[in-house]
């Protein structure tokens, strides 16, 4: 993900904007544009301490309000200072603060700049993109803004203006990208629970949920077609389910642009990591035939699993490997770069050289490799003879599509790629979909319980109701549904395991949001180019799929939630305006970022590179040249590279082939050349041969 969409994500926390938009890829600069030269700023001055005298350390989550009288929750062991209009909260690492500036001002600019001077008046980081958002909470006149940083500040610098009560509230965030990995859930505490003195945010309780007849339906109908268009998604396939019925499932859209096929209900599509669920699905099914509980030690059941030192290793219980509570950081980037020499046995062999960062049940903190273990352990321990793979694969067919009816739902690729399935889209650099670097995806295969299940729409609604109804079937001519998984088995997956924020917890491959005060379970699901949601409403017989085959389609999930919760309970209509300010952001973040790209590379640049890298983690790096093209060929995939010049003089490299865009190598100085490539915890250094 480019540094500006980070940003992007941290400040729509607080505008309320919808979900975590993708990875961007920015279209090329006209031909002719010339290669500027870029001057060496001044660096931004470094975070002064706290005064200890002066501030309050937090031993609990605890309310708080700003100067102005605005609500939010300060999280546990954050310290908070009050420094004239500015509130000023600090994470625990100290590197890291979130501001929160009340000023009297004309206009939006107008605040932004009076809230840098009581913060930081001597800032350097120049504006990068703003965008407008729509009212919410109570408030109005949202601008969220973005700005450029160097790769090696490892920072993302971000604001966020609106009005309420004849007065700005400005939040700036100004924060270590380890920090904002580390401390999402605390994050989504802090900006998210940001409320206007004497607001009180829209509540469902005590609702009973309207039935979603014709024109319900339709209106949900039209606001997917309305998101298809605004995103330019080729294809999108949902279901609705109310009261044991099956009321809507239906595609808009095709397959393949170029080609009739449209998608519909039978489509098929990766669901990423809405396999999760089915996984903890297929544990609960071990947990109820006493072959193994949620707190057995992982090591008991396979020995060989290891995690970090032999010490955290000894704590690992079952649950402890798809609550993302161990602490562990995300650190995709091993399997997604040398999946081609990676097996589920070698993946599994990792995890011995992670090491949580936060303790168990202190941070949420996602992991994908820690999941793929959850369900090699549960394959082993049902079929303890066959490779982790296989029995993984034959322990999910017997345990949770056969017996739920998943006919379509498989981890075969070739079975999953023959007839109505959809193929894989990302927008090109006119901004139109094309096909994305389908090959990626396969980098899920020796993860796969984590993510790697295809499926459709008709499929997983089987699934949610089957959760709908507290783990039993769907009743048959000769009487009622038997009972196929145990209540208690079923719903310890979604006791919460720990926070993502006031409203929000993870269980085990589960989410469970209360957040209008009506309990929503769910989980998302992101691959290239396809992205998913599943949720339903335990209390209120409803559930709903959405599916769809573009990378854009990613900013649609938040908001579809919304609509169908604004239909279920007549709430405010907000659901239309939220997707139409994500594609609006998702395309102006696209052309920010194009402005900072030079296509071809700048040629100076390409000069200074070596033929070849190389990484002890993530394998080689093939330098190729063709033409004016500049392309990195990283093994399993490859990417044509745009150069950028970053405010600190240094150079990076940026893919930018469709859907794989934004992943930035920054050239080092001095020899051996080198590339280096960061996510939010961890470095990762290619040497030149």
């Amino acid at each position: 993900m480019s540094r500006a969409a980070l940003a992007f994500v941290l400040s729509s926390l607080v505008a309320g904007c919808g979900s975590k938009p993708a990875p961007q890829q920015p279209p090329p600069p006209p031909p002719d544009r010339p290669t500027e030269p870029v001057a060496k700023p001044e660096p931004a001055p470094p975070i002064e301490p706290i005064p200890a005298a002066k501030k309050e350390t937090f031993a609990a989550d605890t309310p708080k309000t700003t100067v102005a009288g605005n609500a939010f929750i300060a999280p546990a062991e954050w310290s908070m200072i009050v420094k004239g209009t500015a509130t000023i909260l600090e994470a625990p690492e100290g590197d890291s603060r979130i501001a929160f500036v009340d000023v009297k001002a004309k206009d939006a600019d107008e605040a932004l700049k009076l809230a840098w001077a009581a913060y930081k008046p001597d800032m350097k980081w120049p504006l990068q993109v703003s965008s407008q958002a729509p009212d919410k909470d109570g408030w109005t006149k949202i601008t969220t803004y973005a700005y450029q940083t160097s790769p090696n500040e490892k920072r993302v610098v971000a604001a966020n203006t609106r009005f309420a009560n004849e007065m700005w509230t400005v939040t700036i965030i100004d924060m270590s990208e380890a920090v904002g990995g580390k401390r999402g859930g605390q994050l989504n505490l802090l900006l998210g629970q940001l409320l206007p003195k004497g607001f009180e945010r829209e509540s469902f309780a005590g609702k009973k949920a309207n039935k979603l007849d014709k024109a319900k339906l339709d209106a949900l109908a039209t606001f997917v077609q309305n998101a298809q268009k605004a995103l330019r998604v080729p294809g999108i396939s949902i279901g609705v389910i109310q009261d044991g019925k099956v009321i809507l499932a239906t595609g808009y859209g095709v397959r393949e642009l170029g080609k009739p096929g449209k998608v519909d209900a039978d489509t098929k599509y990766i669901i990423a990591s809405n396999t999760k669920a089915l996984t903890t699905l297929m544990l609960a099914k071990l947990v109820d035939e006493k072959k193994l509980t949620w707190d057995t030690p992982a090591t008991q059941l396979l020995p060989e699993f290891k995690l970090g030192d032999a010490d955290t290793t000894s704590k690992v219980q079952v649950k402890h490997l798809i609550c993302a509570c161990t602490g562990l950081p995300r650190q995709d980037m091993e399997w997604i770069f040398e999946f081609g020499k990676l097996t589920p046995e070698t993946a599994l062999a990792s995890l011995a050289k992670m090491q949580p960062t936060s303790k168990f049940g202190e941070l949420f903190q996602y992991s994908n490799p820690m999941a793929a273990a959850a369900g090699y352990l549960g394959g082993h321990v049902a079929f303890p003879k066959l490779p982790l793979g296989k029995a993984y694969d034959e322990a999910m067919r017997t345990r949770v599509f056969e017996p739920l009816g998943m006919t379509a739902t498989t981890f075969d690729f070739a079975k999953a790629q023959r007839g109505n399935y959809s193929r894989v889209y990302a927008l090109d650099f006119d901004d139109k979909p094309a096909l994305a670097a389908e090959a990626i995806n396969r980098a899920i295969i020796p993860v796969r319980p984590a993510g790697g299940a295809w499926s459709n729409v008709r499929d997983v609604l089987k699934y949610v109701q089957m959760e709908l109804d507290e783990g039993k079937l769907p009743a048959t001519k000769a009487g009622e549904g038997k009972q196929y998984i145990s209540k208690d088995a079923l719903l310890a997956r979604r006791a919460p395991q720990v926070a993502m924020g006031k409203d929000m917890t993870y269980g085990m491959g589960l989410m469970v949001s209360t957040r209008w005060n009506v309990t929503v379970v769910a989980h998302g699901g992101d691959i290239v180019g396809f992205h998913s949601d599943m949720l339903w409403l335990p209390e209120h017989g409803v559930g709903a799929v959405i599916l769809v085959n573009g990378d854009s389609g990613a900013s649609i999930r938040g908001p579809f939630r919304r609509k169908l919760l604004e239909l279920l309970f007549d709430g405010k209509p907000e659901a239309d305006a939220d997707i139409a300010a994500s594609a609006k952001r998702y395309f102006e973040e696209r052309a920010a970022e194009r402005k900072l790209l030079v296509r071809p590379a700048d040629p100076a640049e390409v000069s200074k590179l070596a033929a070849k890298y190389a990484s002890p983690e993530l394998g080689d790096i093939t330098v190729v040249k063709k033409g004016t093209t500049l392309t990195f060929d990283f093994g399993e995939w490859k990417s044509e590279m745009a150069s950028k010049k970053n405010p600190d003089g240094t150079t990076s490299f940026v893919t930018i082939s469709p859907s794989i865009e934004g992943i930035e190598l920054v050239a080092g100085t001095g020899d051996p050349k080198t590339l280096i490539l960061r996510d939010a915890q961890h470095e990762y250094v290619f040497t030149g041969k």
